[in-house]
């Protein structure tokens, strides 16, 4: 009994009927349900070619999408031929297909259509980089080596931009190109061999844009990963995360790539893997670049997703940029909005928050309240200390980074000040303020944030500590008092030209 073609398993449905089609799949929607078929073919990366290889592929698919989308993927269906050769789901024979059964979601609902009709925002990215950081936090580790990843991806990519459509790219600017990443990947060399020692080889998701991604009640759900080669999953957390950061800056999404980069490395506290962002991002528009030059149709697709990945590879120059003031003056809103401007890589600036270090060097979450002891002169000291030797190897990696702090004392300025001048890039300091009494009605109204600042802090960070001094070099008082628009465009009138 031959196998059924894609126009027969649509009998087995109730109309209204709609088909969507990807290069692999099938996918039929109707009613709640959308039923996912497997192309039978053969390409150089997968095989569907026979009923068996598409049911483990369609069993693999359900468990791994179970980690982040259990509520979207029902099971497996058998589909078989009766008597008179009608299709259906009850059980006659052997099976002549296999089908994925899912929960429908709204077409709209994937992140792309957000993207595109304007509707991403600060909070949901956030809560999207929240969800991928515990998800990797979770995923099994696997013993495979990020240098392989990386060889294996390469090599790839120079067969795939072999069999692009003629007149699409041209051979020198491929070549300039690859000579360009190769480079990049043997400077990283060393950090990308520590990988696996640190615990960031994962079983990830493996294909983390978003078109893969969907608001399903209220909240980011991951589903369809990368399920037919295991390989091109169990990759460096970060080479996972850095698809979405690619596909946010393919969108033109600037300021909430920003945003989903520092939220992911506040929840994960991977910052050293950080320099090896730009190998992973080239690459990430790389793959996306030679699957559109496949076709003449595409080649504006492909131009942009090649300069995408040029300018990836590429800083526009480094800076560090501080920004102190008491508690309550929204040292954070500041910095956290300032930093998606800065120059340096197309993703803008590292946000390093000494409230989220001070938990990170404790073991604690994000929004967990320390206890009194954690905020001793030496545990103060220590946080310091770690905050700007964090900026160092930053800007030295070639990143923009953005300092939140109180900054209360002249010898946390002057630290902050020389890290730049040792690194050989522009400093700026930006002193917020502020009365007493808004001082201490934004603490009161704080919820969910990593400052345990409180009214008491306040007061008795106005009787202890010290705003800068005119002489002090570098530093620049900020009017703080208004509202968040107000106080930005201040903060950066008074950044100097980089």
């Amino acid at each position: 009994m031959t196998d059924p073609n894609p126009t027969d398993i649509e009998t087995l449905f109730t109309p209204p009927l709609q088909v969507a089609e990807t290069h692999v799949s099938r996918i039929f929607l109707t009613g709640d349900r959308a039923w996912k078929l497997k192309k039978a073919l053969t390409l150089p990366y997968l095989d569907f070619a026979t009923l068996q290889q598409r049911r483990i592929a369609c069993d693999r698919e359900v468990e791994l999408n179970r980690r982040t989308a259990p509520e979207l993927y029902l099971g497996c269906r058998a589909v078989y031929r009766n008597g008179d050769g009608q299709l259906g789901f009850t059980p006659r024979g052997e099976p002549v297909e296999w089908l994925i059964e899912m929960r429908r979601f709204p077409s709209d609902a994937t992140f792309d259509h957000l993207a595109a009709a304007g509707k991403l925002d600060a909070k949901l990215i956030e809560t999207l980089a929240d969800t991928i950081a515990a998800f990797h936090a979770k995923a099994e580790m696997v013993d495979a080596g990020a240098t392989d990843t990386v060889t294996r991806t390469l090599a790839f990519n120079d067969a795939a931009f072999a069999r692009r459509a003629p007149d699409c790219l041209t051979d020198a600017e491929l070549t300039t190109f690859r000579t360009v990443l190769q480079a990049e990947f043997e400077r990283q060399r060393p950090l990308l061999a520590r990988r696996n020692a640190a615990g960031r080889m994962r079983h990830g998701h493996g294909d983390l844009h978003l078109r893969n991604i969907a608001l399903i009640d209220g909240r980011p759900v991951l589903f369809d990963c990368l399920e037919f080669d295991d390989g091109l999953a169990e990759i460096d957390t970060l080479y996972d995360f850095a698809f979405l950061l690619m596909d946010l800056l393919h969108h033109g999404c600037t300021d909430l790539a920003n945003r989903a980069l520092n939220r992911y490395l506040e929840a994960s506290g991977d910052y050293e893997g950080l320099p090896l962002l730009p190998l992973y991002v080239a690459l990430r528009a790389a793959i996306r670049c030679h699957i559109a030059a496949m076709t003449l149709a595409e080649s504006d697709a492909a131009r942009r997703y090649l300069a995408l990945a040029q300018a990836a590879l590429q800083s526009d120059g480094a800076r560090l940029v501080a920004v102190g003031g008491y508690s309550g003056t929204g040292k954070s809103t500041v910095a956290r909005d300032l930093a998606a401007g800065l120059v340096g890589y197309p993703w803008g600036a590292v946000l390093l928050r000494s409230d989220v270090l001070r938990k990170q060097l404790q073991g604690r979450a994000l929004t967990e309240r320390l206890p009194q002891d954690s905020y001793t002169a030496e545990a103060s000291r220590q946080t310091y200390a770690a905050l700007l030797e964090a900026a160092d190897r930053l800007l030295r990696s070639g990143s923009s980074v953005v300092l939140d702090a109180v900054f209360g004392r002249p010898d946390e300025r002057m630290a902050a000040a020389a890290v730049a001048k040792s690194c050989g890039v522009t400093f700026s300091g930006l002193w917020l303020e502020a009365s007493r009494e808004v001082l201490v009605r934004r603490v009161d109204a704080r919820q969910g944030d990593a400052s345990d600042a409180t009214a008491a802090v306040v007061h008795w960070q106005l009787e202890h500590l010290q705003s800068p001094s005119e002489v002090e070099h570098g530093w620049n008082a900020v009017d703080a008092a208004g509202d968040r628009t107000a106080t930005l465009a201040r903060a950066r009138a008074a950044l100097p030209a980089s």
